[in-house]
């Protein structure tokens, strides 16, 4: 059995009067330890699929498997036990506490969860061992995406899943984002799913799965991915 495996998943949002169908029978499985990019247009349902792979939306029809549990039947109480521990969220905007420091940040994660990685460590490991003590406001924004990456590492999840991960970034730190992603896949046999709208990143992904109006529309398998250095967009 596949780490993920989505069979036949519907979502549809209802806006007054108006139903959209934001995944139509998505269907698509990836192996553990696998880099997988999701990658299709604005509306394409990408972001769909990840929140519902995420726990933090259901799908209205279909079977969606992680780690051999159906999590579309957890409960509210199970899904946020699933939250906590297995999954590892990175956004396009960081979602820093402000007032907080880069070590402060990260240590959020033990609040929710009791085996951690100390924030001292992970922000090492990430390049930020000297900024610790920083606030949000006094980083970069690759560093302040190094921050949440570290937080979201910490905890150290099943599954890691990356929303447009590089989009405010410049192409230079954008890179640099997405080397440091790609190195911890390999290195701690990590599942990552990057969802971007930028083809040009699906030549470093295991395996790339191709959407558009809700629907899958490819799914390939590359059995030679590249390292992020030999890409050019």
């Amino acid at each position: 059995m596949s780490f993920i495996s989505l069979k036949n998943v519907t979502k549809r949002y209802r806006n007054g009067g108006v139903v959209i169908e934001a995944a139509r029978n998505m269907t698509f499985d990836i192996e553990k330890g696998e880099l997988a990019v999701i990658v299709g247009p604005s509306g394409s349902g990408k972001t769909t699929v990840l929140n519902i792979l995420g726990g933090m939306d259901n799908c209205d029809s279909g079977s969606v498997s992680v780690d051999g549990n159906e999590i579309q039947f957890y409960t509210r109480k199970q899904l946020v036990d699933y939250r906590r521990h297995d999954v590892g969220f990175i956004f396009q905007f960081y979602n820093l506490i402000p007032n907080l420091t880069a070590r402060e940040n990260v240590e959020l994660a033990e609040q929710i969860t009791s085996d951690c990685i100390k924030a001292e460590e992970i922000l090492e490991k990430v390049g930020l061992g000297d900024r610790l003590d920083n606030f949000p406001a006094q980083l970069s924004g690759g560093e302040q995406q190094r921050v949440s990456i570290a937080r979201a590492l910490s905890k150290k999840p099943k599954l890691l899943l990356c929303d447009e991960p590089t989009g405010a970034l410049d192409y230079t730190t954008g890179k640099m984002i997405l080397k440091l992603l790609q190195d911890t896949c390999r290195a701690d046999n990590m599942t990552v799913i990057i969802v971007t709208h930028n083809s040009a990143l699906t030549a470093m992904a295991d395996k790339v799965i191709k959407v558009k109006s809700g629907e899958t529309v490819s799914i390939v398998k590359n059995e030679n991915p590249k390292s992020i250095e030999e890409i050019e967009w």
